[in-house]
């Protein structure tokens, strides 16, 4: 049995290797022949290390801080918006709005972790009140997939985010294309980036149906409520007080930095690493580090990114506050290199640029060998 990497490019950064490793490379994953039992062990050991060194406590003076300050920066937009008036400097403002509902969204997805208060009903009825009512997504439906793609990251038939969309993450599904879709698929690395301007609509508009087919009584009553609330106080005056052809253009860039933000905050984090088939067993540890990508960057990046840059940290301890990220990633990064267990931490840019390759990669699939050189040289 093997693991198989559609990782390609420039080799990350990686921690030492040596015998009985389980290595990770550009082309295979060989199984590792120490027993599962000696990882699952280790991570008792890091849980441990991490909980005597209180990176599991939480953070309100951070989050109340930071909750300030978007809280003034939204305010700074609105105000923005009214001084403007009749311009198309207000598109200026509409990416400033994309930005900073980006930044609520973050909050929202470490709410829905347990990440920001100890109560879990406080944590669930923060992240309900930002995502559905200051967002405008339902904090539902964002539970429901992102708790199963945590518990079985890059698995094949398990995790949400590689199943098949617009966008196919296996050569399997991007093989089983037809129609525009294959031509898309066929390009889809280059193409990526500027889908991502229509993610923003789709993640709404997900949200809205999935609320309406799968929700319970309660979170349709809520969550619903929050989504109408938010386009209403949004969409009445952006209609009412520009003109339409500016109010539409306003509209269109928020969504679409808000699409390209989002897409582009979560996509360096697993995309491009170890795919998992769906029956392979493999321990929590492996699972989690050898499926995950840092992003090298600092202070700056953990604020821009929301804390994804340290996801392999937040996959181990997902209801870790933000700010202790950063020490947790030197315990972790430690260990797996006295275990020689592969720790990928990449800069931003290269983190895209395998993306892009990875994605053309599968999208290869798609093409007809006679139309596709590289798939004919390859026997493919």
């Amino acid at each position: 049995m093997s693991y198989r990497s559609p990782s390609t490019g420039k080799s990350p950064h990686t921690s030492p290797r040596s015998k009985g490793a389980l290595h990770v490379t550009s082309k295979t994953f060989i199984a590792p022949t120490f027993p599962v039992n000696h990882v699952t062990r280790s991570f008792t050991e890091i849980a441990a290390t991490v909980r005597d060194a209180g990176l599991l406590r939480r953070s309100y003076v951070f989050y109340s801080v930071f909750v300030s300050v978007l809280v003034l920066a939204l305010g700074g937009v609105i105000t923005g918006m009214v001084l403007l008036g009749d311009s198309w400097f207000q598109l200026l403002m509409a990416a400033a709005l994309g930005v900073v509902l980006t930044q609520f969204a973050f909050l929202g997805h470490e709410a829905a972790h347990r990440a920001i208060f100890k109560s879990g009903n406080a944590n669930d009825n923060f992240g309900k009140f930002i995502s559905s009512w200051v967002v405008g997504m339902s904090y539902f439906w964002w539970m429901n997939k992102h708790s199963r793609h945590h518990a079985n990251p890059n698995t094949v038939g398990k995790d949400p985010d590689i199943a098949p969309d617009t966008i196919m993450f296996l050569d399997d599904d991007a093989a089983k294309t037809q129609g525009f879709l294959r031509h898309v698929v066929k390009r889809q690395g280059w193409l990526f980036f500027p889908l991502l301007t229509l993610e923003g609509l789709n993640l709404h508009r997900t949200a809205v149906v999935t609320l309406v087919k799968s929700g319970s009584a309660r979170q349709r009553w809520f969550e619903l409520t929050g989504i109408v609330v938010h386009f209403a106080v949004y969409l009445v005056p952006l209609f009412l007080f520009l003109p339409v052809g500016l109010a539409f253009a306003f509209l269109g860039v928020q969504m679409a930095v808000f699409g390209v933000y989002m897409g582009a905050s979560f996509a360096p984090n697993h995309k491009g690493m170890l795919i998992i088939p769906r029956d392979m067993k493999v321990d929590f540890l492996s699972r989690q580090v050898l499926t995950s990508r840092n992003i090298r960057g600092g202070w700056f990046m953990t604020i821009l990114l929301g804390g994804l840059n340290f996801q392999t940290e937040h996959h181990l301890f997902p209801n870790m506050a933000r700010p202790y990220l950063f020490r947790t990633r030197e315990i972790v990064r430690e260990h797996c290199a006295d275990i020689d267990l592969a720790y990928t931490e990449t800069g931003l840019m290269e983190s895209y640029g395998i993306v892009v390759r990875y994605l053309n990669k599968v999208g290869l699939a798609a093409r007809d060998p006679f139309d596709c050189p590289e798939r004919v040289a390859l026997g493919r």
